[in-house]
């Protein structure tokens, strides 16, 4: 599949899931800030990709859980530590970290998941 192939179906995929316009859904979206998906839609979303792309997604591999609970030394006084963005990059080498590390605040983990976040992933996973 080509980029712009798997972006369409992502798109559509996310249509389906928020309930949102087609326009809406730009490589640039974030899921929870620009689209509103809450807690519970990143797994109807992780589902819905499984059955889109004929793949498994292990639990955690698109969307890292427990990077801001604290464990592991990895946030500190509500800031990710450089310990955390480590993390962060070896767990999700699909979203761009960097952009994050400039403002490394636990509120700011959400704008790591966008649109293209996810086609990077399904890219590489479907290679």
């Amino acid at each position: 599949m080509t980029r712009d192939e798997i972006f369409e179906k992502v798109q559509q995929t996310l249509v389906d899931a928020l309930g949102v316009d087609d326009d809406e859904v730009t490589p640039e979206a974030t899921l929870s800030g620009d689209l509103g998906a809450e807690s519970i839609d990143y797994l109807d979303i992780v589902f819905r990709l499984e059955k889109n792309f004929g793949i498994k997604i292990p639990r955690g591999e698109l969307f890292p859980e427990n990077l801001s609970t604290g464990d592991g030394g990895f946030v500190k006084d509500g800031v990710v530590t450089p310990e955390g963005v480590a993390e962060l990059k070896k767990r999700m080498p699909h979203a761009d970290v960097d952009s994050f590390a400039a403002d490394p605040k636990v509120e700011n983990i959400q704008e790591l998941f966008t649109v293209n976040m996810i086609v990077k992933f399904l890219e590489k996973k479907l290679s």
